[in-house]
């Protein structure tokens, strides 16, 4: 019998009909998120996904070394790419709301040229555009980068933006149009 969709294509299985390792999974990812949305809600089913994906999108979130205007950059640049309406819609308003103007977040996602007074923004969106866009890294870019984020700065873009490929990639395929809502939980 086929399952009912919850989420785009997505059937989200309720907690009391989880397996013990998927509640264990949804745990971890309450725990590290305080609420399940977009890609959590599907990834609850592999628990042993959800259990890493947890603590590393909780990563992003907070205390590390990039600011919230130069995460947003990075993850509108990767869902941009991957079209992907759920993340687009929730992002675009993060952007926004935490102080992006309008204007720039609508090119980033329309993939028009954009640019940045602040350094580390700008060179947060060109290491984005390049690497989303398979472009060669030029010695300039690389040493504008490491000037400005050092490693560590430069592993969190890189990182941030695999993390959400892998977001906007599971959106994308389950589907899930922007605004879902799914089941409560």
């Amino acid at each position: 019998m086929a399952e009912t969709a919850t989420f785009g294509r997505y059937a989200e299985v309720p907690y009391d009909q989880m397996t013990p390792e998927q509640q264990e999974g949804y745990q971890v990812l309450m725990e590290t998120r305080g609420r399940l949305p977009g890609p959590a809600k599907i990834y609850v089913h592999n628990p042993k996904l959800a259990k890493v994906m947890g603590p590393l999108g909780a990563h992003f979130r907070t205390g590390y070394s990039l600011s919230e205007r130069e995460r947003e950059i990075a993850v509108c640049i990767i869902n941009s790419k991957f079209h992907t309406a759920y993340a687009t819609n929730a992002h675009e308003r993060t952007a926004k709301a935490v102080g992006l103007p309008s204007d720039k977040v609508e090119a980033i996602l329309s993939g028009l040229p954009t640019s940045f007074d602040d350094k580390r923004e700008q060179i947060v969106y060109e290491m984005a555009i390049c690497l989303a866009h398979a472009r060669w890294v030029s010695k300039g870019l690389y040493e504008r980068a490491l000037e400005a984020l050092g490693h560590v700065g430069i592993t969190d873009v890189i990182g941030l933006m695999g993390f959400y490929t892998g977001v906007a990639m599971t959106l994308a395929f389950y589907d899930v149009p922007a605004g879902a809502a799914g089941l409560a939980r």
